[in-house]
């Protein structure tokens, strides 16, 4: 199975938890102030209800029945504003706080480093800025308001029946080893299963992603059943692990109510005693039933509520794992080196993606002189992702070295990196958002007449012209359907309005189909012109279009030299041409001299 993002430790955790609150002190210190007001004059009710019955029961005059009423009616109102007003402020703080650990986040996501996430898989990752996300942020709406207004209601409750008569606090205290059993068994059977359950949940997700995601795979080596059968089995693992939860939460709630029985027998008992020996009237033993009745209820609600707790605290650790994760130290960030005088050199270059896995990439040496398109090419799984990787700074070679112009790629920083060579692959995504929004992504301060220019450079100002808005035309997720050819050129588009020194292209052109290619293939030429470029080739012709061809196979460079060159040498390129050009009927095209040429 995929290895999973790390979870927190409950120290860390709390640590996290507190430097959350930090910053909102004043308001917590208003939350609970409120929240106080509100339990106290909630705890008048049954004193007053109490009194009202002595006075029945001596003779009190009407007049101080309508007082007691009077007061008992404004501790109500009183109860209800400062509850509500202590219940707004709490969602206020929760929500805060939860914005903070949810931008946290989201983030440290977006800098997961691309080995630690090809390790561990997306679906993990999209199960936590998703479904934990929800999880805390349900927890903090509803949950932990409740959580604290039980457990001052119970503290409180507590002091008023000591005020009342010490002894009926100890009768009701009676209740308290039943309830810590119960709550003992509960702790150490449901935490366990609850982290089961999340990390189960993951680990479904993450299959469900990885077998999405390699559909056609799948389908083409006839293995749906195998993938459907490993969901499946994801699925029954998180089944298995709800129900055993419902079962642990029924038991639980069974084993409170005995609790419950033997505190209000108790509490009952000693006000018998009580009235019997003049230590106590009927109205204080009355106000200390209520008292008790009215304890438990909360008190149920505070331990029951420990099971939502225990799960949000379990999402909680997961989110805080992410956001924990140790990022490399970035290097001082460097002067962007001069358009056209950047080049790429590696040496000796190897690289493995996990300590225990094969190299991936062994002793590659290449040279892209400053101003040069050199190709790549090779079957799949050759290691020519990888190498484009590496030379973004998107992964750390094990061994060896790259530089771009003359600077180790490790030594600059993130955004000197950013500036000085940029990547277009085939996963192009189109942000949602207008049509300038998207490109901006690339150039922030580009005006519309800047942005223009770059369509226009990469053949799509046709296409924009043709919108109904122009460039405020909202594309992307519920937008307008932008197809794999017109993504592909927006991104080239903003490779041109980035303006690096060194462009990466990552087969690029391969989603568009045999009908689009050339024109992607002339977008791809516009946009790298007077660029250092390195391109991996899905098709041939850009190869061939190319100052020099660097063929890699199982990792290592086996031929390197002019599309020409290779064809005459009759090695592993001239084969390969020889296989695509049969595939796709065309001849090949002249070798250029240089770069005008194109």
């Amino acid at each position: 199975m995929t290895d999973l993002l790390p979870t927190a430790s409950p120290t860390q955790t709390r640590a996290e938890a507190r430097a959350v609150l930090r910053p909102q002190r004043g308001l917590v210190v208003a939350t609970l102030a409120t929240l106080v007001v509100g339990t106290v004059l909630g705890l008048v009710g049954p004193r007053v209800l109490g009194h009202m019955i002595d006075l029945v029961l001596h003779g009190g005059t009407t007049t101080a029945l309508a007082v007691s009423a009077g007061v008992l009616l404004l501790a109500s109102l009183g109860q209800a504003l400062f509850t509500g007003a202590g219940s707004a402020l709490m969602a206020r703080l929760g929500q805060t706080a939860v914005a903070s650990v949810r931008e946290r986040v989201v983030d440290r996501a977006l800098r997961v480093p691309s080995p630690e996430l090809e390790r561990t898989g997306s679906g993990d990752l999209v199960a936590r800025v998703s479904g934990d996300v929800e999880s805390v942020n349900d927890a903090v709406s509803g949950v932990f308001p409740t959580l604290v207004e039980a457990a001052l209601l119970v503290a409180l409750t507590l002091v008023a029946l000591l005020v009342l008569d010490w002894r009926f606090a100890v009768a009701g205290l009676l209740a308290v080893p039943l309830q810590a059993v119960a709550l003992r068994w509960f702790l150490r059977t449901v935490v366990p299963v609850t982290h089961a359950e999340r990390i189960a949940e993951g680990a479904r997700a993450q299959q469900i992603l990885d077998s999405v995601d390699g559909a056609d795979t799948v389908r083409a080596h006839c293995a749906s059943d195998e993938h459907v059968a490993r969901i499946a089995a994801r699925s029954d693992d998180a089944r298995v692990l709800s129900i055993r939860l419902a079962a642990v939460q029924r038991r639980f709630f069974g084993k409170l109510n005995y609790g419950e029985v033997v505190g209000l027998c108790a509490i009952l008992a000693v006000g018998y005693v009580l009235v019997g020996n003049g230590s106590a009237t009927v109205g204080a033993a009355s106000a200390a039933a209520l008292y008790f009745h009215r304890l438990f209820d909360p008190f149920n609600q505070l331990l029951g509520l420990f099971d939502d707790a225990q799960t949000a605290g379990a999402a909680f650790a997961r989110l805080v794992g992410v956001a924990a994760m140790p990022e490399r130290p970035a290097p001082a960030e460097g002067p962007r080196p001069e358009a056209g005088s950047v080049g790429i050199a590696a040496r000796e270059v190897s690289f493995r993606y996990s300590d225990d896995g094969p190299d991936v990439l062994r002793d590659v040496d290449l040279v892209v002189e400053p101003g040069k398109r050199v190709a790549v090419v090779g079957t799949t799984g050759a290691g020519k992702t990888t190498l484009v990787g590496l030379v973004a700074g998107l992964h750390r070679t094990d061994r060896g070295a790259i530089r771009l112009g003359g600077v180790a790629v490790d030594d600059l920083g993130p955004r000197t990196l950013r500036r000085t060579a940029a990547v277009v692959s085939q996963e192009t995504h189109v942000f949602a958002g207008t049509l300038a929004d998207d490109l901006r992504l690339a150039a922030p301060d580009a005006d519309d007449d800047e942005l223009l220019a770059a369509l226009e450079r990469v053949g799509a100002g046709e296409w924009v012209a043709s919108l109904p808005e122009g460039l405020e035309t909202r594309v992307g997720k519920g937008g307008r359907p932008v197809d794999a050819a017109r993504a592909e050129q927006l991104a080239l588009a903003r490779l041109v309005l980035g303006d690096p020194p060194v462009a990466l292209l990552d087969e690029a052109t391969a989603e568009a189909g045999s009908t689009g290619a050339r024109v992607l293939e002339a977008s791809a030429d516009a946009a790298l012109h007077g660029r250092t470029a390195l391109v991996v080739a899905h098709r041939l012709t850009q190869a061939a279009t190319a100052d020099r061809v660097v063929v890699l196979d199982a990792g290592r460079v086996v031929e390197h030299g002019t599309h020409a060159d290779l064809l005459a040498a009759g090695g592993r390129y001239a084969h390969l041409w020889q296989a695509w050009s049969a595939a796709h009927d065309r001849p090949a095209p002249p070798s250029p001299t240089s770069p005008e040429d194109r």
